[in-house]
């Protein structure tokens, strides 16, 4: 059975990740996408080709994308190359302290370059990318004509 872990599954952005695939066949061609709808319901993705190694897993940790939106080791490539679906569109969180970045990652068989409703992934999982801690207090500031926001930690 193959199955896509990312750990720790929920998380703060600015902390590391491990991404690993399992039940794959030894050296297979497999393609992993990441994706995540913003705020007002954007989609970004990115997705990268990897071959497995003699046990039939993958980390991003140990082995290479050979091809997608990276190439090379890069253990977080999947979250810092998402690309808009449609152009000129940034991906901003505004509302950092109530609710995270819900990123879903799938698992599919051999190289897609495009993705279709058909293609049906061999595993998935969520994971969840907070911008701000538990119990950490958002103080907006304004001071003349200043504006910002202090963060204050339990």
């Amino acid at each position: 059975m193959v199955e896509v872990t990312v750990t720790p599954p929920s998380s703060l952005a600015d902390r590391p990740v491990e991404v690993r695939v399992r039940g794959l066949s030894p050296s297979q061609l497999v393609t992993l996408r990441a994706s995540l709808k913003d705020e007002q319901g954007e989609r970004f993705q990115a997705s990268a080709f990897f071959r497995t190694d003699e046990k039939g897993e993958l980390d991003l940790g140990r082995h290479p994308a050979l091809g997608g939106s990276y190439v090379g080791l890069w253990p977080m490539g999947l979250f810092w190359f998402l690309k808009p679906d449609n152009l000129f569109r940034r991906l901003i969180k505004r509302d950092v302290a109530g609710s995270p970045f819900l990123f879903h990652l799938e698992v599919f068989d051999g190289f897609h370059l495009d993705f279709g409703d058909r293609d049906q992934p061999l595993a998935s999982c969520q994971a969840e990318r907070w911008y701000v801690g538990p119990g950490v207090q958002r103080v907006p500031i304004r001071e003349g004509r200043v504006r910002g926001a202090l963060y204050l930690p339990p």
